[in-house]
Parts: structure tokens; sequence; C-alpha cells
């Protein structure tokens, strides 16, 4: 809530009304710029005799803005979103140094090579959960997956390594919501479709080794109508953030179902201890820790504005970086585009075909010009992942180095990442075959897990 000075008298706005204007104002910059090919200058119309061009990407001193929001991600750089500017946008704060070295001091722990590498980049309140954790007050975690497809990709494991981190580290609960309705909602699937993707990606989630006794994973559509609690914190939502603000803060139209208006409470119910009276015992003061990408932070943008109103306490998040197409930064990963992503049901010659033709190269066009110049790591895509899967730090380094100088080639460095994924896939695949759909049941039933408050 901020005050403004109207005339002789103080009007209060609250903080996600101001969100939602200035998404808003950044939406229609970008509308501006597609449809004009010019950065919206205040008091510079358009040129009479626009010739709107259309010639490929953006070169990378483009000032443009990129557009990112829960269903769209897009870069006006080769190099991919600028994530310093969307720090500045979206009004979080950047991991530091001072942060790292805190999380490796009360967590005992060497940091994750995510957090190292900057690949988990900003937060929300995170001092605060290293706060409340010293003096032995207990957190927990919560994550989520849309089922949109059977198969997930392995930009969909992001979250969930870095979380088992976490959970591993911490010794704290986790709950993995699976929003199989926002599915419904938003895709040409049917419910009984969304619901058996919820119970296959499940099984992928399992893969990654959480432990049973500290996780809690749900599917929307049958915990929310099992969990009064839950519906409860939903509807309190529901009722403290308006039209108005939701079509700001996500875009949404006149058009849109009415369920899609509605969902982002659904998003935002987890983030309080309180919908789950089976794991925390009704208890409502149970700091929440948020990982996720960083296209999610207007649903908890939103939660966090409402959440003092309701007398709830705001969550935590942590942010990641997208995990890049295979034709190049400038997007993210797709489930929808088989060519833009490794599943993680490829096989190895599928995995290696697909990087070979398809993962965008930094390299010079010719030999020569490569052993000349070296190549581009920032816009590589081969040596992008590697910074994903290649837990080596020196490695990777040497890696850099040696692709830069143009000692290393092209073809060269997606060996390399090919000799990377390959076993990483085929052992997560192994994984998979030992989870039964009894376990995908035991994960999901509401219960008591076992942690210390």
């Amino acid at each position: 809530m901020r005050q403004y000075l109207s005339s002789n008298m103080i009007v209060l706005v609250p903080q996600a009304e101001i969100d939602a204007a200035v998404q808003l104002l950044l939406k229609l910059k970008v509308d501006y710029k597609q449809m004009t090919g010019q950065d919206y200058k205040a008091g510079c119309p358009p040129s009479e005799n626009l010739i709107v061009s259309n010639n490929g990407p953006a070169a990378d001193d483009c000032d443009g803005e990129d557009l990112v929001d829960p269903w769209n991600v897009s870069a006006s750089s080769t190099k991919g979103v600028d994530y310093d500017k969307l720090i500045v946008r979206f009004g979080s704060s950047k991991i530091d140094k001072e942060l790292l070295e805190r999380i490796e001091k009360v967590s005992g722990q060497r940091a994750h090579h995510f957090l190292r590498r900057g690949i988990f980049f900003s937060h929300r309140d995170m001092h605060q959960i290293l706060d409340a954790y010293e003096k032995h007050k207990s957190f927990y975690l919560y994550t989520g997956r849309g089922p949109s497809s059977e198969a997930m990709h392995v930009g969909h494991l992001i979250p969930f390594i870095f979380t088992k981190w976490l959970q591993d580290v911490f010794d704290i609960p986790l709950v993995i919501q699976m929003t199989d309705d926002e599915k419904y909602l938003w895709k040409d699937l049917t419910l009984e479709e969304c619901h058996r993707f919820t119970v296959e990606n499940a099984k992928d989630i399992i893969a990654c080794g959480f432990d049973v006794n500290k996780t809690f994973i749900f599917s929307d559509l049958d915990y929310m109508g099992a969990s009064p609690q839950f519906y409860r914190n939903v509807v309190k939502v529901q009722k403290h953030v308006t039209f108005n603000q939701v079509k700001g803060i996500f875009g949404f139209t006149d058009s849109d179902c009415i369920g899609k208006i509605s969902f982002p409470a659904i998003q935002a119910a987890p983030s309080f201890s309180s919908s789950f009276p089976q794991i925390f015992g009704g208890k409502k003061d149970v700091p929440c820790l948020i990982p996720c990408a960083i296209d999610q932070d207007p649903y908890f943008r939103m939660t966090r504005d409402v959440a003092p109103r309701i007398g709830l306490l705001k969550p935590a998040l942590l942010h990641s970086t997208f995990f890049p197409a295979l034709q190049g930064a400038q997007t993210k990963m797709s489930a929808s585009d088989p060519n833009s992503s490794i599943f993680l049901t490829d096989t190895p010659k599928q995995i290696k075909n697909k990087v070979n033709k398809h993962a965008f190269s930094g390299g010079k066009d010719t030999v020569e010009e490569h052993r000349k110049y070296g190549g581009n790591t920032e816009v590589d895509v081969s040596f992008l992942y590697l910074t994903f899967f290649l837990e080596d730090d020196e490695k990777l380094e040497k890696i850099k180095e040696d692709y830069t100088s143009g000692a290393l080639l092209t073809g060269e460095l997606k060996k390399i990442l090919i000799e990377t994924l390959q076993p990483m896939i085929a052992q997560h695949q192994e994984r998979r075959k030992q989870v039964t759909d009894e376990m995908v049941q035991q994960f999901m039933t509401p219960r008591p897990l076992n942690f210390k408050f």
C-alpha cells in the first residue's frame, strides 16, 4: 500500500494496483513496438511513412523491452532476457555474494551450482527466511508444475533439482501443486487428459528423488474439493483482488473465460501454511519459500500484496532464469515444440540428433574464422545447457576458455553436451521406471509429514 497526495486528501493505492498499471504500460510499449517497429517515446508519434520491417531477431544492442509473463517469454536480444532489467521491472532483489555466503553459513553446505552460476538470480525476502531458520523456526517449500503434456522436458527439471537440494540441506517439508485445472482452462484438453498428465508428470517429479515423508504432491482438481481450508484461502484471495487488477497483472481480456480470471487465487493459496492443516496442524505462521522461474512472479506479487490484508504471511521467493530453447536464448524451451525441446523420454539417438541439428551455435561460419576469433558462449546453446547440467566448475571454465579462444570447435562442444545429457536422461528414465502408481498415490495422499516446527 502506498500513499499519494491528491489535492487536499491522501489516496491509498494498493501495491497490486500499482503493479497492474506498470505491467499494462509495459505491455502497451511492447505492442507499440511490434506495430510500429519503433520504441515508444512520449510526445513522439510514429512517422506517417513508417515501413515496418521483418528482418529477424533484434540486434544485441536493441533497447526494446523483453516480454515476460506466465505464458509468454521473448527477448529482444540474441543473448536472451536482460535479467538485471527484469529485477528492476519486477522490484525483486539480486542474489548477491553476501546472500550466497549467508545461505552457505546457515545451511552448512556449499551453495548449489544453480546459485553459484546465477541460474537462480533473484529473490524476495530470502534474508527473512534465513533469519527464521537461524532462530530454529522451520519453513516449507512450495513449487509446482502445469501438466500440459505426458512428457516433461529437461527444462522442467530445473526447479525440482533445486527444490530437492533445498529440501535436503534444510530438512523441511515441500508441497508441489499440479495445476491440472489451469491447463484445462488454457489448453484444448479434456479434464481427464489433464488429470492423466498430472499422474504421469508426478512420476517424473518423484524420480528426482524427493523424500515421501516430507513431500506432498497434489492435483488442484482433487485437493481443492477435499480441503475446506485450502478453498477458504482461495476465496479470501479472490475477494481482495479486483477484475481490473488481474487484467493489468496478467493481461486478461473480456473474452477470457471466468475460470482464467479466478485461477491466480488458486496458485496463491499454497503460499499459506493454513491451506494444509494435515501438515501444519492449522498453523498460520509457517513461512513459505517458493523456488520458481521468474515468469511466475506476477502470481506471487499479487499474493504478497493480498497476504497481510487477510492476516497471513507473505511468501518468499527464489527466481530462476529461463531454460533456453534449442534454437536460442530469445525464448524458453517449450513442450509444444518437439524440435525446441529435449524430452525426458528421448533416446540417446534422439538427443544426439536434436543437439547436432537444432542447438544454436555461437561459433563462427568457418573453422578458420573460429580458430582465429573463437566462439561466443553467451549465445551458444550447448554451452548454456552445460551451465545447468555440468556440475564441475573447473571443467566448465576450461570449456569456456577453449571455446572462446577457438581451441574448441562447435561440433566438439556439442559432443560434450550430448555426452552429458545422454547418461543423465537415461538415469532419470531408470528411476522413473521404479515409480509405481502406488507410490504416486502415497505422495498425493493428504497426510502429516515428518518434520520439526
